[in-house]
C-alpha cells in the first residue's frame, strides 16, 4: 500500500496525476462544472509541488498556496521553471471553486489555460521524482 504512504513523495505524485486525470477527462462529460475541474487541475500543481518538497526532504505547512509552497522549494536552492511559477494562479481554485458563490463562472477558456499549467507542474515533479 504504497500509494497510501503520506512520506511517499511518489505516492503524492500518483494522487497527484490523478486529480490531473480527472480534470482532463471531466471536460468531455456533460453536467461537470469547470470550477470543479479548475479545482482538480489546482490540487494537480499542489500535490505535485509537496511531493518534490518531500523528495527534497523539506516540511511543508497544510496550504493550498502554490505561492508558498513553490517558495520553500526556492529557498532550499531548487530552481522552479518560468512555465511551472506561472501556475501560481491556479491557488484561487483551491477554495473559491469549491462552493457556489458570487464569483464569475469559469469560461472554458480558463479552464483549458488551467489544465495546461496543472499538466507543466505534474510533468515538471515526474522529471524531479523518479
Amino acid at each position: 500500500m504504497k500509494h497510501k504512504d503520506p512520506t511517499s513523495p511518489r505516492a503524492w505524485l500518483l494522487r497527484a496525476k490523478a486529480n490531473l486525470t480527472l480534470a482532463e477527462k471531466g471536460g468531455r462529460l456533460k453536467g461537470v462544472l469547470f470550477e470543479d475541474l479548475c479545482f482538480n487541475a489546482q490540487q494537480a500543481a499542489e500535490k505535485s509541488i509537496k511531493a518534490i518538497c518531500l523528495a527534497q526532504g523539506l516540511d511543508f505547512p497544510k496550504t493550498h498556496s502554490l505561492v508558498h509552497l513553490m517558495d520553500i522549494l526556492e529557498s532550499s536552492g531548487l530552481s522552479i521553471p518560468e512555465n511551472v511559477r506561472d501556475a501560481d494562479i491556479l491557488t484561487q481554485y483551491a477554495v473559491q471553486s469549491l462552493y457556489p458563490s458570487i464569483v464569475e463562472e469559469i469560461t472554458r477558456e480558463e479552464y483549458r489555460e488551467a489544465l495546461k499549467l496543472a499538466a507543466k507542474v505534474v510533468f515538471w515533479a515526474e522529471t524531479i521524482i523518479k
